[in-house]
């Protein structure tokens, strides 16, 4: 499946790792992830691709049966409903390598991460403020 545990330099390296058919559906889960957050940044890792907008979005990684997609354990509560054909754990989601991906469904977890991040920021920037507000 992948070469020697050498860690990719970027993500095009890293799907071309895989053979075609999996290079493809990991092709068309890093397209809806780019579309759905075009602001966010995309690295290797953990030595997987991962995003990051206001902190960590969602990486994913192709393993010998499937493709894992790790949108932190809110992302996976948050769709646990929609996502019951799937393996699930805490912060992770199992899709075969022999179906189609839900990229409808990967896309509002992609913009529910986002949405989470931002409010966090938010958070985090009005706490900042009003400690800053009170140190005067």
């Amino acid at each position: 499946m992948m070469k020697e545990q050498e860690v990719a330099a970027d993500v095009p390296s890293y799907i071309a790792r895989y053979p075609k058919p999996t290079q493809a559906l990991l092709k068309e889960l890093r397209a809806t992830i780019r579309k759905t957050a075009p602001e966010a940044t995309e690295q290797i890792s953990y030595c997987m691709p991962s995003y990051k907008q206001h902190g960590p979005l969602v990486y994913f990684g192709a393993y010998q049966q499937h493709i894992g997609f790790y949108p932190g354990a809110s992302g996976v509560a948050q769709f646990e409903k929609a996502l019951t054909r799937y393996n699930c754990s805490k912060g992770t989601i199992q899709f075969p390598l022999d179906e189609p991906l839900p990229l409808a469904l990967i896309s509002k977890i992609v913009t529910f991460r986002v949405k989470e991040n931002e409010l966090k920021q938010q958070l985090r920037a009005e706490k900042k403020k009003k400690a800053a507000k009170n140190n005067k």
